[in-house]
């Protein structure tokens, strides 16, 4: 018999691609959404949401909607949550509600009807600054860029003495750095799954995600991912606004992958009480990422604005070390990043986005995020 998933937040853009794999795999779907206008402008159920997923609208923080939700469930990927590190340093109760209590909210109907597996949705953004190392090769943990500093725009994470330290890929072993509302949250609702899943013995498995990109991204969405606001700007005939220099590197994976390894968490015996990068392993600088997608969408006219600002919860440097996924899960990345990037490319063609960039970015720096 086929088991029955619930993605909460599944009508949204990783979710819907979850569903579309699962189902593939036989499995039956249900998920649980609210339709955001922030994400969903007319509220409507998405017309890339496959006919077969059993859409129930409600509110994660919504015990009676939940526990609808969750009637014969034998797993659930928990996805529901606000994203974005700008938005979240002043929608602090929005961000603290929706992604802390919803998910105790979903904890507690799990424990009157518990299931076999339960897959959260956590972030790279808990680790803040990623990993580093010295010129002798010594490992360097915790370390933050000073303020004076950014004011200047001297960019660079720098050691005790000044001295420049060089990013390498950061493993699930690095102590979280909460630099952000939204990394907070985000923790909270790894470590609220682990612990409950732990006390009621609910196996459960947390995905700490690195930057997603794909098709069905939010592209009017100004707090969702780098890729889907450049895009914003380029379909508007405008040049992707990146802050500082640039050349702060972050891991871009695939959306098909990403649906991959949470499918491979529901299934794989050795993942539960653990929590696992999902990335692509690669580093790419944002100034690159501006430049080739406007050649793929064939705007060579609109370089990246480099506006050499920073944004308060920002870091520089931070890309996955995916050893233990790849042990435990199974997960290799199979989308390249060029096959990636064009494959969204061509969905990008002939969509309309509304740019509300510089509107977001206005409140940023009426309220100081912006240095």
């Amino acid at each position: 018999m086929a088991r029955l998933v619930l993605i909460t937040g599944g009508a949204g853009f990783i979710g819907s691609h979850l569903a579309d794999e699962l189902l593939r795999r036989g499995d039956r779907v249900r998920v649980l959404d609210v339709l955001s206008p922030q994400v969903h402008e007319d509220g409507r159920r998405p017309d890339y949401l496959d006919p077969a997923v059993e859409l129930v609208v409600g509110d994660v923080r919504d015990g009676s909607a939940v526990r609808r939700a969750l009637a014969g469930a034998d797993a659930v990927v928990h996805l529901a949550a606000r994203v974005g590190v700008g938005q979240s340093m002043y929608r602090v109760a929005d961000y603290e509600a929706v992604n802390a209590l919803g998910t105790a909210v979903l904890l507690e109907a799990l424990i009157d009807k518990p299931v076999s597996r339960l897959v959260v949705a956590s972030s790279m953004s808990i680790y803040g600054e990623g990993l580093y190392r010295t010129a002798a090769g010594e490992p360097v943990d915790g370390v933050e860029r000073d303020a004076s500093a950014l004011r200047r725009g001297d960019w660079q994470v720098r050691g005790p003495d000044g001295e420049p330290l060089e990013p390498v890929p950061t493993p699930e072993t690095k102590r979280p750095a909460l630099a952000s509302v939204y990394a907070l949250s985000k923790y909270e609702q790894e470590r609220l799954c682990l612990l409950v899943g732990a006390a009621y013995g609910i196996e459960t498995v947390a995905l700490r995600f690195f930057n997603v990109y794909g098709p069905r991204q939010a592209l009017s969405n100004p707090y969702t991912g780098v890729i889907a606001i450049f895009a914003a700007r380029l379909l508007n005939g405008r040049p992707p606004m990146v802050f500082e220099d640039g050349f702060q590197q972050r891991d871009f994976v695939s959306v098909h992958d990403v649906a991959r390894a949470c499918v491979q968490a529901i299934e794989s015996p050795a993942a539960p009480g653990k929590a696992y990068n999902i990335g692509s392993g690669r580093a790419v600088t944002i100034r690159h990422v501006a430049e080739r997608l406007a050649e793929l969408l064939e705007r060579p006219d609109l370089p990246p604005d480099i506006t050499g600002k920073y944004r308060v919860g920002d870091v520089r440097h931070c890309f996955a070390d995916i050893s233990r996924a790849r042990q435990d899960l199974g997960f290799v990345p199979q989308v390249t990043w060029d096959d990636g990037l064009t494959e969204l490319a061509a969905w990008l063609e002939g969509r309309m986005a509304l740019d509300r960039v510089e509107e977001a970015s206005a409140e940023l720096a009426a309220r100081g995020l912006t240095v």
